[in-house]
């Protein structure tokens, strides 16, 4: 049995499988507001509950959070949970679990569940992309977690788009501090905003899908800008590392017509003289993915996870 926690900014989830990947036991309960002891023993709670219900003991646990552990340090850092940053998380849970604790960010997690049995099981190189809120992503090689010396690997989001056309220059200040990031061209708001910046209409981005699908020209216009900037974004990863597959994620992952066009568009940018044979995939598990990544991570050794490298 293995144990798996989505440890999140509003709610934490937990997720027993078996080793075959069957599903044992899911539970939830609501993160305790800016308490950083509160939250470990939340997750005490999950861990000793799930094994006296279920009756087996998880050889390690599982832990996908936002932020990552800063190499050197060991501490949490980028978490939008902010009291967890500047903790050893990973450390003060083996103390208090009893066992080794494995943990990764929410992207890795998402990534590594997607490659081991998602829409990617066998694949040897998969990118793994939540197109959410933020554009998170991350990197398998034979499903193992590539973390990286700066416990950054994957973190496309954060460099500038691609080729930009002369409308997208500088293109929209990101939070990280720098202007025209992929992340505030790809993520959900994004194009949201895009389309709102130019038709003074407010829609999601499930809702331009549908309104694009019934014939509407200003929402068909707003989709074929995010699909061309999103294979621009990645051309640029295919031609990086050369994945086998990129699974997409998040609410934005949800509109089919990605996966037709998208791999149509980045054929101009891929250093290829013919079609790249990277599939573009929606995730296998959705929302669950990430906490499914969690679990998968209880069954790795030390050196596939955490501050070790790939």
């Amino acid at each position: 049995m293995l144990i798996g926690i989505d440890l999140g900014g509003t709610k934490i989830e937990a997720l027993a499988i078996e080793d075959s990947g069957a599903e044992l036991l899911r539970r939830r309960v609501p993160t305790p507001k800016g308490d950083y002891p509160a939250v470990l023993e939340a997750i005490r709670g999950l861990v000793e509950g799930f094994e006296a219900e279920l009756g087996r003991r998880s050889p390690a646990v599982g832990i996908g959070t936002p932020g990552a552990l800063a190499p050197g340090t060991g501490v949490i850092q980028n978490s939008n949970s902010t009291c967890l940053i500047g903790k050893p998380l990973d450390k003060d849970l083996e103390r208090l679990l009893g066992r080794p604790v494995r943990l990764e960010n929410d992207a890795n997690c998402f990534t590594l569940s997607e490659s081991v049995d998602g829409a990617a099981a066998g694949a040897a190189v998969v990118f793994g992309v939540i197109l959410g809120t933020g554009v998170g992503g991350g990197i398998s090689i034979r499903q193992r977690i590539l973390t990286g010396r700066n416990a950054i690997a994957g973190e496309w989001g954060h460099n500038p788009l691609p080729r930009p056309k002369d409308d997208e220059r500088p293109g929209p200040r990101c939070y990280c501090g720098r202007d025209g990031c992929i992340e505030t061209f790809l993520c959900g708001p994004a194009l949201s905003r895009d389309h709102e910046a130019r038709t003074d209409e407010r829609w999601s981005a499930a809702e331009l899908a549908a309104r694009a699908e019934a014939g509407d020209a200003k929402a068909r216009a707003s989709l074929e800008r995010y699909e061309d900037r999103l294979a621009r974004g990645l051309a640029s990863v295919i031609n990086l590392i050369d994945p086998d597959a990129i699974v997409l994620g998040g609410g934005v992952s949800n509109i089919e017509r990605l996966y037709r066009n998208v791999p149509r568009l980045w054929a101009e940018h891929v250093f290829m003289d013919v079609p790249a044979a990277t599939r573009l995939v929606k995730a296998k598990f959705g929302d669950s993915s990430g906490v499914r990544g969690a679990a998968w991570l209880a069954a790795q050794p030390a050196s596939a996870t955490g501050r070790s490298r790939c």
